[in-house]
């Protein structure tokens, strides 16, 4: 057997790989060719990170690694090649090591357990659970005086205290998150709400994102390890695109209904002029404070683990 990297042409039989290998667990998802090509070109993608397993010139099994994310796959393995996982593992955490992460991690369905199980064997520990919710508009609370409310758009000098407010939540470098907010391809700073105290300075930041483009969070599968796009704790990663998502983080935890409500509000007010008919968000369990607000204005709609390794 010989462990290698990616060469062009790999995509079709990784995608394939992917299928034969994974096509018996709940809620399985075809992977296609072409979204497979696409991430090699992606930004921030390591051609060098991604590893295949072969048998007499055959490929029989796979894993890759996101360098940029720190997120390592399952090794999915042909039928009857089983024993290519761990050499195939082996070397993306070697490729790990070499790139200087010293975490790692992966996102799985909680119905895969032979995957789950895979990754506790190899010392991994669930660190959280990410929580899908969903709400209709038409449930939210009214707030009588929302015109009175100090909210307003987000300031750049904001983005130091915003940093603060948001740590062990958002995943951006303190010294991107000013581009993350204000030069990011996938929404505009307009779709940021800021809540003020009485000397101007943020005391909660909300985003609200509305798109017909956009997946309706009720048609999408609430146990799919997706982060979703625009949450707070999925910057940077690969994220799926959702309509009328809502996300918010709060300087004070003693706040976060009064402030999360109040952000809530003006949001929900904003994407149900558009074509939003449902809201979504997604929330880290390890925030307790956050997932109190949503648990009292959402229905929560599924989860998902991510496990961590250190390395």
């Amino acid at each position: 057997m010989n462990i290698r990297t990616f060469q062009p042409g790999d995509e079709v039989a990784q995608a394939g790989l992917f299928n034969v290998a994974a096509f018996a667990l709940p809620g399985f998802k075809a992977a296609a060719a072409d979204d497979v090509k696409k991430r090699p070109r992606g930004r921030g993608c390591d051609p060098g990170a991604r590893f295949y397993a072969e048998v007499g010139g055959q490929l029989v099994g796979y894993c890759a690694l996101e360098p940029e994310q720190a997120r390592i796959s399952f090794p999915w393995c042909k039928k009857g090649h089983e024993t290519a996982a761990g050499p195939l593992f082996d070397a993306a955490l070697t490729a790990a090591r070499a790139r200087g992460l010293t975490t790692v991690f992966a996102a799985y369905r909680r119905d895969w357990h032979p995957v789950l199980q895979f990754l506790a064997d190899r010392g991994f520990a669930v660190a959280r659970e990410v929580i899908n919710y969903w709400a209709d508009p038409v449930d939210l609370p009214t707030l009588v005086n929302r015109s009175k409310l100090p909210i307003d758009r987000l300031r750049r000098e904001d983005v130091p205290i915003i940093a603060a407010m948001g740590r062990g939540i958002i995943r951006v470098p303190d010294d991107k998150l000013e581009s993350y907010f204000f030069a990011n391809p996938y929404f505009p700073v307009e779709a940021f709400l800021v809540l003020r105290a009485s000397d101007q300075t943020p005391k909660a930041i909300a985003i609200g994102l509305e798109s017909s483009t956009y997946a309706d969070v009720k048609r999408i599968d609430p146990l799919a390890p997706c982060f979703r796009l625009g949450a707070f704790g999925s910057e940077g990663l690969n994220v799926k695109r959702v309509n009328g998502l809502f996300s918010y983080i709060v300087a004070s935890p003693q706040e976060s209904l009064t402030a999360g409500l109040a952000l809530l509000s003006e949001a929900s007010q904003e994407m149900t002029d558009g074509t939003v008919t449902a809201l979504a968000a997604q929330c880290p369990s390890d925030a307790p404070h956050l997932v109190g607000f949503y648990t009292r204005y959402f229905k929560e709609h599924g989860r998902f683990p991510v496990l961590e390794k250190a390395l």
